[in-house]
Formats: structure tokens, sequence, C-alpha cells
């Protein structure tokens, strides 16, 4: 197989046309495992690169009472409206976010 550079021969069966379709079948086997664990791979990229589900690793977290603030874990920027932010009110976050994200 010249993309992969896969080589497979079978010589167990007496007729050519037996032992070429033996290894026609080998050859989508390992064709088949090479492509699955290159999937695999690409998940654990994916999993690798998520950020840990714990408590403490949240980006913005929300206090009602007996204050009112919202703060970006990451930039350290803090709202004291918490209705606006959770009404969607979210640029000075993301302005926040890139330009501590450029320096």
């Amino acid at each position: 197989h010249i993309p992969s550079g896969i080589v497979v021969s079978s010589q167990n069966e007496r007729s050519q046309h037996q032992n070429r379709g033996m290894a026609m079948k080998v050859l989508k086997a390992r064709l088949f495992d090479r492509e699955v664990e290159k999937r695999n791979q690409d998940k654990k990229k994916v999993e690798d690169s998520k950020m840990d589900i714990a408590w403490g690793s949240q980006i913005r977290s929300y206090v009602m009472a007996p204050y009112r603030l919202c703060k970006d874990h990451r930039t350290d920027f803090e709202v004291g409206d918490v209705a606006a932010v959770l009404d969607g009110k979210l640029q000075p976050f993301i302005e926040s976010y890139l330009l501590n994200k450029r320096t």
C-alpha cells in the first residue's frame, strides 16, 4: 500500500488468487488498526488539552450575597453589577481577557 508504506504478503494457499485475497484482508485489517490508533491519539490530545473540572478551576465566580460581585479568575477582573453579567453583558470580561492575553 503506497500511501501508508505497509507491505503484506501471503503464501499460505496454493492459489495466487487466494493468497492475494488473504493479503488484501490482512492489509485492510492493518489499515483499519492504524486509523483507529490515529483517531484514539486525536481524542487523547483533545482530552489532555481540557482543563480539570475541580473546585477552584472555574473561570468566573458570582457572589450574590452579602455583597454583589462577579470575578474573572483568569484576569482578576471584577464587576459589581452581577445581574448585567448574567443577562449577557460580557464585553468587559472579553476585553480584559484579550488585554491580559496580549501581555
